[in-house]
Order: structure tokens, then C-alpha cells, then sequence
């Protein structure tokens, strides 16, 4: 079975933060994941969920300024820097980037460089402190309207040319199939690129068994290409949250 990851931000948002992670070892999840660290009141209230459930943190946001702008590259690195630092006091293996929205008046090659850009000078931080970084596509049609990144075609490109074992694709399953489809086939030819994968069904962002992909056979696929990295559960259930994060596992078996 893949191993899963449940993102706290959209499940069990109903029960405090501290809680949430010990809902999701209850349900026989390994591990958790999160987006921003700096709003939780604190790490050590990120040490005590981690201590508390007994589970591994997957991932939580990375650096923040947008990739696309090579002006912010410096305070960029610098929270990079600080966001790496607070994962490796929680044991986490890695952190998800976004790239910001698409500048106005500039060209988009322009656009993509900076990203490869910041990356580039990314590297040799990751690679020192053993820390991977994922690159995250989103769909631009339903969620994300002006977002830059939004193919996985052109993250794979920018993975490439960073040329860096630390630097791979957030592959999420919901905004690929909202984008261009073809999710099975693009994985298996690219999933040494993959670092991370997140889902959910299409229409709506709810639980996998809910729309239209069969993730029974995605599971299965991704499983059989060799991925050994967690799949992430980002997701807003349609009912009980336990009972969603179940049918998952029922999904995955």
C-alpha cells in the first residue's frame, strides 16, 4: 500500500490544531502534513502534535516570495532557510513550494527562468542540509485563477533543469486532472521526477470515490512504478472526516 500523508489544514479542521494529528493516527495514518509553520503559536506546538500522535511530518510549506519574481530571490532564500530549519527540528524530509502568480508585462520565459533561477540557487542549501524541496503545478480554471505554474509538462521541465536529486514535483492528482489529464500515464513516465503526491477527486476537492478518477487504479499504478515518497490527502470530506480518511485506506488495500 502508498504510504498516505494527511494534510490537517482540510481535514479534521473542525478540532484544534494540536488535535488534529492525533485524529489522524487514530484512523491508522502514518504520518501528517500542513501548509504554513509560522502560524501554529509556535514549533514547539508543532513538537507536541508530532510527539503526541507518534506520527512523522510529511511536509509543510517551503520558502516564501514568488518564483517568478528574481527581485525577492534573497528574502526567498532566507526563509527557505528558516523553513528547512524548522523541518529539520521536526524530523520532516521535506518542503512544498508554490511559484506565485503570473507577473503582468513580463515575458512568461522570463517567468520560468526566475523559477529555474531560484531553484538553482536553492540547491546547494538542500543538498547540504539533506532537505527535498516539491515543486506544486495547480490548476488555474477552478482554484488558482493567474497562478504560474499550472502543467505538469513545464514543473517536469524546471525539475530537469535544476538537475538536483533535493528538487522534484508535487504531482497533486486534482489539479493535473482539472488541467490535462492523462494522470496514470504521466505519472509512470515521470515518477522518478515525483517527490510528493497530493489528492483528491474531481468535481469538487472532496474524497477519493467521489468523482470521476479512479484511485483504487491510481493507487495501485503509482505503488507498482516504485514511488516510495507519501501521498498526500488534501481534501474537504463530504462527511465524516474519520469515515473519509477510511474509505481511503478501504481504496488503497
Amino acid at each position: 500500500m502508498v504510504r498516505f500523508s494527511v494534510c490537517v489544514e482540510m481535514i479534521f479542521r473542525n478540532v484544534p490544531f494540536p488535535e488534529r494529528a492525533v485524529k489522524v493516527k487514530e484512523v491508522g495514518m502514518p504520518a501528517f502534513e500542513f501548509w504554513g509553520w509560522d502560524n501554529k503559536g509556535g514549533v514547539e506546538v508543532l513538537k507536541k502534535a508530532k510527539q503526541d500522535s507518534g506520527l512523522q511530518i510529511a511536509a509543510f510549506s517551503g520558502g516564501k516570495g514568488p518564483l517568478v519574481d528574481p527581485a525577492v530571490r534573497a528574502n526567498y532564500l532566507t526563509s527557505l532557510k528558516a523553513s528547512i530549519k524548522v523541518a529539520q527540528e521536526l524530523g520532516c524530509p521535506g518542503v512544498l513550494q508554490t511559484t506565485g502568480n503570473t507577473l503582468p508585462n513580463v515575458p512568461r520565459m522570463a517567468q520560468h527562468q526566475s523559477i529555474v533561477d531560484h531553484l538553482l540557487a536553492a540547491k546547494p542549501i538542500l543538498e547540504a542540509e539533506n532537505m527535498m524541496l516539491y515543486l506544486e503545478p495547480l490548476n488555474t480554471i477552478v482554484d488558482h485563477k493567474g497562478y504560474y505554474l499550472e502543467t505538469s509538462k513545464e514543473g517536469f521541465d524546471i525539475v530537469r533543469k535544476v538537475d538536483s536529486q533535493k528538487v522534484k514535483l508535487l504531482y497533486d492528482i486534482y489539479h493535473m486532472q482539472i488541467m490535462e489529464g492523462n494522470v496514470i500515464q504521466t505519472i509512470e513516465q515521470n515518477i522518478g521526477l515525483i517527490g510528493h503526491f497530493h489528492v483528491a477527486d474531481v468535481p469538487g476537492r472532496f474524497e477519493p470515490g467521489t468523482g470521476e478518477l479512479n484511485y483504487a487504479n491510481i493507487f495501485k499504478r503509482i505503488e507498482k512504478a516504485g514511488y516510495k515518497g507519501y501521498v498526500g490527502l488534501e481534501f474537504r470530506p463530504t462527511g465524516d472526516h474519520a469515515e473519509a480518511l477510511k474509505k481511503v485506506l478501504q481504496l488503497a488495500a
